[in-house]
């Protein structure tokens, strides 16, 4: 396995991801309150960060026939194999989905879990990924794929806050429409989560005069 080179994104993003985890936030997001007790299973997502001047994050869209959270935009991710961590599975899922291979991602670490309304325990993993590589998405669970710009992920004004009735109870969530993809749900909400931790401000102004 070959060593990735030195990588400038990857220092300044775990510095802040460091400095951000050191405390305890209050009143992150989480669908816990409606979560099937009956039906729940650990999974892990794969943030990754593409390095370049403007860097973007992968997300993908889910084929419309499968059985969860079936055509919505999100990370590559499933469910935790027995014998694997989070770091693991975010890595082989996306292997799996994209032919991201486990060393082309240089890991930073595992965020704030999230609890899915569906049953899900999902811990999300941020990593940095060299630009240009030629991802190959699995049409079995994956439709398409697209790159969205970190900056506009982690800026608050760029979602709109929705509410719904769902299982006897409102529901907030998070919305937004990018080049004909609508992200929301458990993916804006992670989004949501990661952007407490980092300082976006400090990371956009250091890139701009890096």
């Amino acid at each position: 396995m070959s060593e990735l080179p030195a990588s400038d994104l990857f220092a300044r993003l775990s510095d802040l991801f460091e400095r951000g985890h050191r405390a305890d936030i209050p009143d992150l997001m989480t669908d816990a309150r409606f979560a099937d007790a009956d039906r729940t299973a650990d999974a892990a997502v794969l943030i990754a960060v593409v390095e370049r001047d403007e860097p973007g994050v992968i997300l993908t869209q889910r084929p419309r026939d499968m059985r969860d959270h079936p055509g919505q935009v999100a990370f590559p991710g499933g469910k935790i194999d027995p014998g694997e961590d989070a770091v693991g599975a975010a890595l082989r899922e996306a292997d799996e989905e994209l032919a991201l291979r486990p060393a082309q991602v240089r890991v930073i670490g595992a965020t704030d879990r999230y609890q899915t309304g569906t049953g899900f325990d999902v811990t999300p993993v941020l990593g940095v990924i060299p630009s240009g590589l030629d991802l190959t998405p699995n049409p079995a669970e994956v439709e398409a794929w697209f790159e969205v710009p970190l900056r506009t992920l982690l800026e608050r004004e760029h979602w709109s806050e929705n509410e719904v009735f769902w299982k006897g109870a409102m529901r907030r969530y998070l919305e937004m429409h990018y080049e004909g993809f609508r992200i929301w749900g458990v993916t804006a909400a992670i989004i949501a989560n990661l952007s407490r931790r980092l300082e976006i401000t400090e990371l956009f102004q250091e890139t701009r005069s890096g």
